[in-house]
């Protein structure tokens, strides 16, 4: 006669499987993404005309990244840690340079009063349909650390503290003196150059 094995009581494996599940579900923490700070234009309404809009040239700073993830800056290679400098020089114009943005006098009141600022300026960042999304990420990055510190040097200026220390109603005030003007060009196909 065969020997009678004794069988594991397995109704129960379910519940458990189930249980642990719904543990690890709920005690487990996952990275959410910040993503990319961006104040999209309004809707165009439909039975507007889309106008092109023409831009002097010398209010354009054109950042072209690559497939191989390499920097071109106006036409010169550069590196990603030397843009933020250039970006800097561009948007300030402080030697009222004819080949860097056109400075306009405006008068913002409150403790900035009279100022020449580049207020027609755009930096345009294009990419290739290759390029990694670091590398996008390394330019934005750098694009948007040149506006927080000229902003935060123009709050130590006229307001002798950092722009983060700010009332909501000066740090717009310094955000009209440097808006951030950063155009995304549909990506293209620039090769190895």
């Amino acid at each position: 006669m065969a020997k009678k094995v004794p069988q594991i009581n397995a109704s129960s494996m379910a519940d458990i499987s189930f249980l642990l599940l719904i543990f690890f579900l709920v005690t487990t923490s996952m990275d959410v993404n910040q993503g990319l700070t961006r104040r999209l234009p309004a809707p165009i309404p439909p039975d507007q005309k889309i106008e092109d809009t023409d831009i002097n040239k010398r209010n354009l700073m054109v950042v072209k990244i690559n497939s191989a993830n390499q920097l071109m800056v106006q036409g010169q290679e550069m590196s990603v840690k030397q843009l933020r400098e250039k970006a800097k020089e561009f948007i300030l114009n402080a030697n009222d340079d004819a080949n860097l943005p056109k400075l306009y006098e405006e008068d913002f009141g409150g403790a900035i009063g009279v100022v020449k600022y580049a207020k027609n300026h755009v930096i345009s960042v294009q990419n290739d349909v290759d390029t990694q999304y670091q590398a996008y990420l390394d330019v934005q990055n750098e694009l948007v650390a040149a506006y927080n510190e000229l902003r935060d040097e123009c709050a130590r200026k006229y307001y002798h503290k950092a722009y983060n220390e700010l009332d909501e109603e000066d740090q717009k005030l310094i955000q009209k003196v440097y808006p951030q003007k950063i155009s995304e060009a549909e990506p293209k196909n620039y090769g190895g150059n």
